[in-house]
């Protein structure tokens, strides 16, 4: 069965989203930040996967996290040290290792992301080595793998517009055969605003 990895910082004031301050303010896009996350595990856990685990930062002792509640059936684990790509890497390898089966790493930051895009993620892994599921402004939301491919991860410039771009290159010159889901718009700048979806209303202090 495929396994879920939900990658996430803790929701925090001042740290969470900072290039939505400017138009929400500090608490706004923490706020924010929390629904995100909360509508991540919820449409992860509706796909009726076995296994969904959140894999935080700071690790899930940390006072970071208190008052942010998230559901009992989900697994947690450690993100660590390294850059993000040294994260993400460390978690697939760790995540494939525990499970003999695929598994799917994905970011919070996408209210568009559904349980029924998930599951036609986990779907299509069935039949091919890879899947992506892009974002609008060059990155990527969602990468699914059955084996470790740290060349998928590091070196990688992130939060630019050629990521998707770049992996899809990378995991080419692999030979994988690679499945691309639907351009979905994730929450970064200001401008992202107009695609959240009315469920969402940041509280603004």
């Amino acid at each position: 069965m495929t396994r879920l990895v939900v990658f996430a910082k803790a929701p925090q004031a001042g740290i969470a989203k900072t290039r939505l301050i400017p138009a929400l303010g500090a608490e706004g896009a923490a706020d924010l930040a929390r629904q995100m996350l909360g509508h991540t595990l919820a449409q992860a856990l509706a796909t009726g996967a076995q296994a969904v685990e959140l894999c935080m930062s700071p690790a899930p002792s940390d006072p970071a996290w208190k008052g942010v509640a998230l559901p009992q059936a989900v697994e947690r684990s450690d993100q660590g040290e390294g850059d993000l790509g040294a994260r993400m890497g460390r978690a697939m390898e760790r995540a494939l290792a525990q499970r003999q089966g695929p598994v799917l790493l994905m970011g919070t930051d996408c209210p568009a992301l559904s349980a029924a895009h998930i599951a036609e993620a986990a779907r299509q892994l069935r039949h091919h080595d890879a899947v992506l599921v892009p974002v609008a402004d060059g990155g990527y939301v969602l990468i699914g793998l059955k084996a470790p491919c740290p060349k998928v991860f590091t070196g990688m410039v992130w939060s630019t517009q050629g990521v998707a771009a770049e992996t899809l290159r990378r995991l080419a010159a692999l030979g994988l055969r690679v499945w691309l889901g639907p351009t979905l718009h994730d929450m970064d700048e200001a401008a992202d605003l107009v695609h959240l979806p009315d469920t969402m209303s940041p509280v603004m202090k």
